[in-house]
């Protein structure tokens, strides 16, 4: 009884993440077998060690082997990393005891509360990160930063250029800016900008940037 209980409470966490939290905010459809699939199979193999002496052990051992092997793999997020870890969490934690514990509830419920918060959009709502391709090279950082600003339509908060090529004249630069605007969507789209995807632009795929080239 005290493990269909869990069962049971695991299934409502990881529901409440996966369809209330994380799918009407990112609208990842492939990640919802991800989540749901790994937090079943952790539960599982979570209760059948449970019995073993090691059990709690070898279950800290499978969140190790589990998340190295996802985190290999396909392109992933941060945020998407921090859900993943989360539906982990959650199986873990009601899989390995072997009957109702207030305490494995309460964190349970904490892990589900903390995503809810930390990705909630109206957290640091106008803070955008831009990777972006400059028809042009630019090496003083202050002209640099100015010219992003009226490109991106915000507050540039911090910039990394990552190279400058003084030959092919373009200049790939990570920015992290605010954008300006009441609804907290962002900045305008800047006339001439064209969006490409990573390996369009010639660069490796990442879970959070956006490659944009854009013309100085």
């Amino acid at each position: 009884m005290d493990q269909t209980l869990l069962v049971v409470a695991d299934l409502a966490a990881i529901s409440v993440l996966t369809f209330a939290v994380y799918f009407p905010r990112h609208h990842r459809r492939d990640l919802i077998a991800a989540f749901l699939g790994v937090n079943v199979g952790v539960l599982a193999v979570a209760m059948t060690l449970s019995s073993s002496s090691v059990g709690v052990g070898l279950g800290m051992g499978l969140f190790g082997v589990l998340s190295i092997i996802r985190l290999r793999s396909n392109e992933i997020a941060q945020h998407e990393i921090a859900y993943y870890f989360s539906a982990l969490a959650l199986g873990l934690l009601a899989g390995l005891p072997e009957r109702v514990n207030p305490l494995s509830a309460l964190l349970m419920t904490l892990v589900v509360a903390t995503m809810y918060v930390a990705d909630h959009p109206r957290l640091y709502g106008r803070h955008r990160q831009r990777t972006l391709r400059l028809d042009a090279a630019h090496t003083d950082e202050d002209a640099l930063r100015a010219h992003l600003e009226a490109l991106l339509g915000g507050r540039v908060v911090n910039l990394s250029v990552q190279n400058v090529d003084l030959v092919n004249d373009f200049t790939l630069v990570d920015v992290r800016y605010v954008a300006d605007g009441g609804d907290g969507r962002g900045a305008p789209r800047p006339a001439g900008a064209r969006t490409a995807g990573p390996r369009a632009a010639g660069f490796p795929e990442t879970g959070t940037a956006v490659e944009h080239e854009v013309r100085a």
